[in-house]
């Protein structure tokens, strides 16, 4: 039979490594545990995209991030996922006009990932919004390449008529040398002619004369 002092002794024991695993096990857990993305803000927002940014506390081993996308009043998510990045910020496309759109921002560490960021609702502009905003002196690099584009197009049409116009004016040119060249033949032929109808043919033998 075991002795009395013995048994306590192994029960100390037994506490004190729980003590010290559990002690363990929350420090890792506070060491690797992630702080969810700050100042999350929706910039460059347009009829059909939008920017998303955000800041971390410093520190945190931060290796990627995961986006969710989600239209107010649908359930379906759109996911996206990054790592292997520092970047803090990323593009969404392929969104609606006129449409209202809740993001949340997670980081990514090598232990999991953060709790979400607080909810940002934003809404996406009407097209005619969009465009009524702009100042009439305001081009826009899309506009300006479109303008360049017209522009070549009406050089090359002009061009193209010119050239035309050139080869038009050439052809007329060679025709008319080649008549006024041709005008001194047919100006002989034409003396020549006149001259042989003028001219009596006599036939042979002379003159008859008739017996009075």
């Amino acid at each position: 039979m075991a002795e009395p002092g013995f048994s306590a002794a192994l029960l100390l024991l037994l506490l004190g490594f729980l003590s010290v695993s559990s002690v363990a096990a929350g420090e890792f857990t506070t060491d690797t545990l992630l702080s969810a993305p700050l100042n999350v803000t929706i910039r460059e927002l347009e009829v059909n995209s939008a920017v998303v940014t955000w800041e971390i506390l410093e520190g945190d081993p931060v290796i990627g991030f995961a986006i969710t996308q989600q239209k107010k009043d649908v359930r379906m998510l759109r996911f996206i996922q990054e790592v292997n990045t520092t970047t803090r910020s990323c593009a969404l496309w392929d969104l609606d006009e006129d449409t209202e759109y809740i993001v949340h921002v997670q980081s990514i560490s090598m232990g999991g990932s953060s709790p979400p960021s607080e909810p940002v609702l934003f809404r996406t502009p009407k097209e005619s919004e969009k465009m009524a905003s702009k100042s009439p002196d305001e081009v826009t690099m899309e506009e300006f390449g479109q303008a360049a584009q017209l522009r070549a197009g009406e050089l090359i049409i002009i061009v193209v008529v010119l050239i035309m116009w050139a080869g038009v004016i050439a052809l007329f040119c060679r025709q008319y040398d080649i008549i006024k060249d041709n005008e001194p033949n047919n100006n002989k032929d034409k003396a020549k002619n006149s001259s042989e109808c003028s001219t009596p043919e006599h036939p042979q033998g002379g003159l008859l004369r008739s017996n009075v």
